[in-house]
């Protein structure tokens, strides 16, 4: 185990991988969370746990490393690890993390490698105690950022690492510090981070990633990437933090404030593969859109066929609609195995050609001589598609009709998802029939981005479309765009 006390830093940099990294789905955003409660208040030694909880939730934004920070009112702190959240942390790490302020981390990374310096929360000490960050999302001037700093400062490479030093070495605390740094950061940036005193919470002006603002039944107050994080620890649901806002939450309760104007354009892949099902966007249902998504991909693209079948989980709501609009019954076709998540153990290039079946294994008996309609929420490379037709066909499938609901991922994401290069995405190359050539499937079609867009009821102009379209809200330097962007940096 690692962690980090007062800011010095004690750990082993394990990392973790990938069952197969050559075939991965879209990385995740992160997930942050933070919460408040009254010094002196009996859930004081409880907010570790809380937090605990709450990234538990939010374990599904990322599954590299995971951390928390807890001030008691006198110093701050953090202890973080590669790994799940519960890999990282036990009952009795968590009994020693006390106080009455705390902020946690689950990370996929986005910027920076996975290693244990850039896990976060991040540390920093300032002129008048200590300060502690998490960030999800992505910044896109992170070099002009870095410029600010003085030479040698850094000792971690992510895009958080800069935004960290940038907040703790400015005079006047945390708040002018964010006065100051936020309206000239550029990117996807929700952020959680605090002193030993206050709970701080800000999001860009695109309000890319969500993040939302709870309240706990006695005294307290909860910040979350998402309303699951809310749900989890008892928090009742108030309000998004609004793109441009940055909120401090203290003895005097929720103060708010704006330091730039609203430009709302939130990921319309949220609501395709990251968020949970069971979480809230902008007054929607994550799993209401998705089933209607379902829906609209069955008037789209109809198909005559025995049963539609989900790529588990995730293509299950679209599914359920897809079968509800179509008439076709609804059925499980693959049984996924549960306990397959991220490992410590590298497979060998033998047992990675079982591919898939790590994951997921056909139910002969329901699929042998059907023809299936298989829905899943994304195709990025193809590998796993092409690989699930195979599986089905080997067990007995008449026809494999492949629907999926979202557009063609077409383009990287450079706001916080991880997505292949364009020229690693399998629609960046190819047309609809050349995917479907390519997967082995006997139909292909993908729900068009504006049913898609109706199906999420916001409008157009205030979604990041870009991994669909190529239109990024905003623009982005070509270098500015490596992951790895700091490390040479560094060297």
């Amino acid at each position: 185990m690692a962690s980090r006390l007062a800011g010095v830093p004690l750990g082993d940099g394990r990392l973790s991988h990938d069952i197969d990294p050559s075939d991965r789905s879209p990385q995740d955003a992160c997930g942050v969370f933070g919460v408040w409660v009254p010094p002196g208040d009996a859930a004081r030694a409880e907010v570790s746990k809380l937090t605990y909880y709450g990234l538990y939730a939010l374990q599904h934004r990322g599954q590299e490393s995971a951390g928390i920070a807890v001030s008691d009112g006198s110093r701050i702190v953090v202890f973080k690890d590669m790994g799940l959240v519960a890999q990282v942390f036990d009952e009795s790490v968590l009994n020693t993390l006390r106080g009455h302020i705390a902020v946690g981390h689950c990370r996929y990374s986005t910027t920076g490698s996975p290693t244990w310096e850039n896990a976060q929360p991040t540390f920093r000490s300032t002129g008048t105690g200590g300060l502690a960050l998490t960030h999800n999302g992505n910044l896109i001037n992170t070099p002009e950022l870095a410029g600010k700093l003085p030479a040698g400062i850094l000792t971690a490479t992510s895009d958080t690492e800069v935004l960290t030093a940038l907040l703790a070495t400015r005079d006047g605390g945390p708040l002018a510090a964010a006065r100051e740094i936020l309206p000239v950061t550029r990117g996807a940036y929700s952020l959680v981070f605090m002193d030993e005193g206050t709970l701080y919470a800000a999001r860009d002006p695109e309000g890319i990633r969500p993040l939302v603002l709870g309240q706990l039944e006695e005294h307290g107050w909860v910040v979350a990437s998402e309303t699951a994080g809310l749900d989890i620890v008892g928090a009742r649901f108030i309000r998004e933090i609004e793109p441009g806002e940055l909120i401090a939450i203290d003895g005097d309760g929720v103060r708010s404030e704006r330091f730039a104007e609203p430009r709302p354009k939130g990921c319309l892949f949220e609501y395709v593969y990251l968020a949970r099902p069971d979480t809230t966007i902008a007054g929607r249902s994550v799993q209401a859109t998705r089933v209607e998504v379902g829906r609209r991909l069955a008037r789209e693209h109809p198909v005559e066929a025995e049963l539609v079948i989900p790529t588990p989980e995730s293509g299950t709501p679209a599914a359920i609609g897809y079968a509800e609009a179509s008439g076709i019954p609804y059925g499980q076709g693959l049984v996924k195995n549960s306990y397959v998540g991220r490992t410590f153990i590298q497979p060998s290039q033998t047992i990675r050609q079982l591919g898939i079946r790590l994951k997921l294994n056909p139910l002969r008996e329901a699929i042998e001589g059907k023809r299936l309609v298989v829905v899943d929420d994304s195709i990025v490379r193809g590998n796993t598609q092409r690989a699930i037709v195979g599986m089905l066909r080997d067990a007995g499938a008449a026809e494999v009709h492949v629907r999926i609901s979202s557009p063609p991922v077409a383009w990287p994401c450079f706001y916080g998802i991880d997505f292949a290069s364009r020229a690693e995405l399998i629609a960046g190359n190819l047309d609809v029939e050349g995917i479907r050539n390519s997967i082995g499937a006997d139909s292909l079609g993908f729900i068009s981005l504006d049913e898609l867009i109706a199906a999420s009821q916001i409008a157009k102009d205030r979604l990041c479309r870009a991994c669909f379209d190529g239109v990024y809200p905003i623009p982005v330097e070509e270098d500015s765009r490596g992951k790895h962007l700091l490390e040479g940096a560094l060297k």
